[in-house]
Parts: structure tokens; C-alpha cells; sequence
């Protein structure tokens, strides 16, 4: 199916345009506010204009109409009338613009969870491998050593997306990283400083993405 035209990327043109609408409509409303203060000013000149014209057309005879013009006030409406439709023309276009750049990126994430899952459903067919009959080990020795390889390869899979662990054993405890499950007496790790990883924390690029559960010693 044949995308909508207002979810189609924009051409270098058209987004120059675009700019430039918002330009002209900024102006527009500038010169606006100008000629709204000299149509002030001006009104007094106006209105003795407008008596001057009236005893004019009294003193004419009664088959002939003074000449119609066009009043300040009257042409100050119809530029704001246009401004108006030009603002509204460009806000419906960056809304456009807007919803077509979340489309986006939702794809973009979308597309990156899919290249990390593919890459986890190797992990998951290599388990069903192993615990498949027929590649049952014969001793406890081999089943170790295809279950670390298998671990190993996960390992790489979440390192190279970014997870990183959390194992602060013997630093200084940090509430920013870690999460202290208790205290407890330590004849080698100072007062303060983690004796005992519980559970190792994970971060994603500087972000903690889980705390590590630890046990903080109280000193000797």
C-alpha cells in the first residue's frame, strides 16, 4: 500500500519553503502590529476626512454617490485573515513533520530490538541443542564445558548491545549503583566498602539499568 502523501519525507525544496513561510508569517505580523499603531494615530485625521466628505456629498446632487474606498481597518483584516490561514497551513505541516519523525524513529528502535533478539534466538537454539537427547554428555565434564560456551556467547551478545555489569565487590559503597542489604563486621574490607556481592547490578551505556544488591561492612 502506497503511503499517504503527507508521511513522505519532505524534499530539500520543500523544507526550504517551509522556512520560509514561517518568515514571511513572522513579518507579516510585525508590519500588522505597525500598521495597527499608525491606523491609531491616524484616526482623527480619518474622521475629519470622513465629516469632510460628508458635507462634500450633501452639497452634491442627490443621482450621484461618493466614490467607495477601501478603509486602513478593512485591509488590516484581510492581511491578518491571511496570515492566519498561512500559520494554520504551516502548523498542520510540522504536525505532519512531527508525526512523521516519531514514525521514525519507533522504526529505528523496532529495527534495533530486532537485530538483539535475532541474535538471542541463537543462544536459545543452542540450549534446545544441548539438552536434545541425542547431544546429551556423557559426563559432567563436557556439559560444563558447552554450557560456559553457551554462557559466553550470550555474554558477548549483551556486552556488544551495550549491558554492562555492576560487580563493586570491595569498593566503596555508592547508593547511586548499589543497594545495601545490610552491614556486617570485616576484618579486611574497611568500614563503608562492599564485603559481599548479592546480585550483580547492570548499566546501559553510563545509565543504571539495575542496582547491585550488596552487603556493606560496618568495620572490624
Amino acid at each position: 500500500m502506497a503511503e499517504d502523501k503527507n508521511e513522505q519525507e519532505p524534499t530539500a525544496e520543500e523544507k526550504a519553503k517551509f522556512e520560509q513561510d514561517v518568515l514571511k508569517a513572522a513579518e507579516d505580523a510585525m508590519k500588522l502590529d505597525e500598521r495597527r499603531e499608525t491606523s491609531d494615530e491616524s484616526d482623527s485625521e480619518k474622521n475629519s476626512a470622513e465629516n469632510s466628505s460628508e458635507e462634500a456629498a450633501a452639497d452634491q446632487p442627490a443621482d450621484q454617490a461618493p466614490e467607495s474606498t477601501e478603509s486602513a481597518e478593512d485591509v488590516l483584516k484581510a492581511e491578518l485573515a491571511a496570515a492566519n490561514d498561512r500559520n494554520l497551513r504551516l502548523m498542520a505541516e510540522f504536525d505532519n513533520f512531527r508525526r512523521r519523525s516519531a514514525k521514525e524513529q519507533l522504526e529505528l528502535i523496532e529495527t534495533a530490538n530486532g537485530k538483539l533478539l535475532e541474535k538471542l534466538s541463537e543462544v536459545q537454539d543452542n540450549f534446545e541443542r544441548a539438552f536434545a537427547s541425542e547431544n546429551k554428555a556423557k559426563d559432567l565434564e563436557a556439559f560444563e564445558k558447552g554450557m560456559q560456551m553457551i554462557y559466553n556467547q550470550f555474554a558477548k551478545i549483551l556486552t556488544d548491545a551495550g549491558l554492562e555489569q555492576i560487580d563493586p565487590t570491595g569498593a566503596e559503597f555508592d547508593p547511586n549503583c548499589h543497594e545495601a542489604l545490610m552491614q556486617q563486621p570485616s576484618e579486611t574490607v574497611p568500614e563503608g566498602h562492599v564485603v559481599t556481592v548479592f546480585q550483580k547490578g547492570y548499566k546501559l551505556k553510563n545509565k543504571i539499568l539495575k542496582t547491585a544488591k550488596v552487603i556493606v561492612s560496618s568495620g572490624k
